[in-house]
């Protein structure tokens, strides 16, 4: 990142892939004819797919999905509602390193996917010595995929600049262990920028760690970021340096769909909520 009296430069580097963005546009132009003398880089243009993601825009907004992505893995498994899930749940899966690696497949794929973060966090648990019974739920994720594999999100401006984040607890949620599982979304500008779904997490550090990058990179965050909760559990979160202020929301209208399992009219409901789309569904 470079800072100077004529914008920002962010340089974005995964081994030979690169992007770069900004608002100081002489300041790119130089910084890629640089990199072009030094390491012979080939300008592509606009940003349109990196590490699996794609980009695309319109007069809408950015939209980023990981279509092909999906696509390759349902080929790969030979795919084109959730129950509990025990440890010793079933007989042994013949194949647990084939488990494994699908499910890191699919962990990457909730970088687009918030929809099934709840539902990959489950079969994450099972990793080391998964059965029959826990690749059968690895099949229901792949099969929901393969219903809409363009599904994605939509980064419009919403003509403001609020940091707002929603925050849910299933209480003992786990049935083998006792332990809650926590989910929680965060919006920036209307537009969703982080999600998690894991056992006793906290939100309030990823609200701040949110804050804090984006005063790094230059946005003026002059108002606190609101957490909204539906439990009396949330008064005892600290408030640090009147970055949070908390607010109530009713269970109902709750994002519940990062602790619990839903069935497909709810699913549908929170990823409007959430600002997914899918693009390459029939007009």
């Amino acid at each position: 990142m470079k800072k100077s009296t004529a914008g920002i430069i962010l340089l974005v580097v995964c081994v030979d892939d690169i992007v770069i963005t900004g608002n100081d546009h002489a300041g790119i132009s130089d910084l890629k004819a640089f990199m072009h003398s030094k390491f012979h880089t080939k300008d592509l243009g606009e940003l349109k797919y990196f590490l699996g993601i794609e980009v695309s825009r319109s007069k809408k907004g950015m939209f980023l999905s990981q279509r092909k992505y999906v696509l390759d893995l349902l080929e790969e498994t030979g795919k084109i509602k959730q129950s509990h899930l025990m440890p010793d749940d079933g007989d042994p899966f013949y194949n647990p390193e084939r488990y494994r690696k699908v499910v890191g497949k699919l962990n990457y794929l909730t970088v687009t996917r918030p929809d099934i973060a709840y539902a990959v966090s489950v079969v994450s648990q099972f990793i080391s010595t998964p059965t029959v019974k826990h690749w059968a739920a690895l099949e229901q994720i792949l099969c929901y995929l393969k219903k809409a594999p363009g599904l994605g999100i939509l980064y419009s401006s919403q003509g403001h600049t609020r940091t707002e984040c929603f925050s849910d607890v299933d209480w003992a949620g786990s049935k083998f262990d006792r332990r809650s599982t926590t989910g929680y979304c965060v919006f920036f500008g209307g537009n969703l920028v982080a999600w998690k779904s894991k056992k006793q997490s906290v939100a309030t550090c990823e609200i701040i760690w949110i804050h804090q990058l984006l005063c790094e990179v230059g946005m003026k965050c002059t108002m606190s970021a609101k957490l909204w909760y539906d439990n009396q559990a949330a008064l005892h979160i600290a408030i640090k340096e009147n970055l949070v202020s908390t607010g109530y929301v009713k269970t109902g209208e709750q994002l519940d769909i990062f602790t619990k399992t839903l069935n497909g009219t709810r699913v549908e409901y929170f990823c409007n909520k959430l600002g997914m789309i899918n693009t390459y569904a029939p007009a």
